[in-house]
């Protein structure tokens, strides 16, 4: 990827940006959290997960970044590119005391078929209301600052699983897809807690933040949940049932 000498940090700054269970879930010792954008990319529920979201036998779904120029050569994806190209998401920085610390941490945390990518960040126009705090103990630059800076993004480091990678599954079904993330869990949890998760951080980045990829799955996984709770309820008045004619016959 490109880099301009405007997206190189300072040597005692480590810039994170997070599109997916960063956004709500975020890496130890950061002391800024910046929502805002990345663009060339989309995002996509099309990386397994044996580690987190899944297991070995039977992979969750996680999203990844998929590059607007590979996207663009595929014929089977219903869902269309993000609006003037934005994949949103949140910038973390980290205090060089940490960097090592948390990089650590972030490759077992993304170990499952990421690597690791660097990319220009777009802060949004308008600070997110949760931002942890505006200086750091060092006396960098505060938030404001950042954001003034206009039209110079900030250097960002990415995890992405990309199409070469084993766990890259690539387009499917998004009715299919949904139905997998709703009976999948992991270590991490339910599989569809993941998505709502997603879906919950992008609404509350800002108003423009949504992801219809993101947010047609979660209708479908809602449906399908309806569904699941309609079965069960209904097994359940059949098993009543059953019960009670044993008494009669009884």
């Amino acid at each position: 990827m490109a880099q301009s000498e405007e997206q190189v940090p300072n040597q005692d700054e480590f810039w994170l940006f997070g599109y997916g269970s960063l956004i709500w879930k975020p890496p130890p010792h950061f002391d800024r959290r910046i929502p805002g954008w990345v663009t060339g990319y989309v995002r996509r529920f099309w990386q397994a997960s044996q580690d987190h979201r899944g297991t070995p036998t039977a992979p969750g779904r996680v999203v990844t970044l998929i590059s607007h120029e590979y996207w663009s050569t595929l014929t089977d994806d219903p869902h269309p590119s993000p609006p003037d190209n934005k994949v949103w998401g949140v910038a973390y920085r980290i205090e060089a005391a940490h960097v090592e610390e948390v990089k650590e941490y972030l490759d077992i945390r993304e170990i499952n078929g990421y690597t690791i990518h660097y990319t220009p960040f777009h802060p949004a126009s308008e600070l997110h209301p949760d931002r942890t705090s505006t200086t750091s103990p060092s006396g960098g630059a505060s938030d404001e600052e950042v954001l003034s800076r206009g039209q110079h993004p900030i250097k960002t480091l990415v995890y992405i699983g990309t199409p070469d990678n084993d766990q890259f599954v690539g387009p499917q079904d998004p009715q299919q897809l949904a139905e997998h993330i709703y009976k999948s869990q992991g270590p991490s949890g339910l599989n569809r807690d993941y998505l709502w998760g997603l879906e919950r951080s992008l609404e509350e980045l800002c108003p423009e933040s949504g992801d219809e990829h993101v947010r047609d799955l979660m209708e479908k996984r809602d449906v399908r949940r309806e569904e699941h709770e309609q079965h069960g309820a209904f097994a359940r008045r059949g098993s009543v049932n059953e019960v009670r004619r044993s008494v009669r016959v009884g």
